[in-house]
């Protein structure tokens, strides 16, 4: 991987490109399906979102392998796919970045409070 390309987040575009070619061939309701995990995967990532293309691949794949098996996509998500991809993220009740950002927060106001109190 070029330097360039890692700086610039180009890979990563060209890797979201092939994805979303991917999941173009898939039906509708799964295509349905990758929209929504797209959105709710977004949540556990880190800055650059770079942590989440692995996971992004290994979601995709599991919607072709099902398709191409003819499986109902309720069978293979479930009815909740929030609870799906927090899952796929790590596990249920993995923090998001709000949640991180908000720990972050809470510690540098506690870090003022005390210098301003002690």
């Amino acid at each position: 991987m070029k330097l360039w390309d890692t700086v610039t987040g180009n890979d990563m575009t060209r890797e979201f490109k092939e994805f979303e070619s991917r999941a173009g061939t898939l039906p509708a309701d799964y295509r349905a399906a990758w929209e929504e995990i797209k959105a709710n995967l977004f949540l556990y990532g880190n800055f650059t979102g770079r942590n989440l293309m692995p996971i992004f691949d290994g979601a995709l794949g599991l919607l072709e392998e099902t398709a191409a098996e003819g499986q109902d996509i309720h069978e293979v998500l479930g009815d909740d796919i929030a609870a799906f991809c927090a899952a796929l993220a790590g596990e249920e009740g993995a923090r998001t970045f709000r949640d991180r950002w908000r720990a972050q927060l809470n510690r540098n106001v506690a870090r003022k409070l005390a210098q301003l109190g002690g």
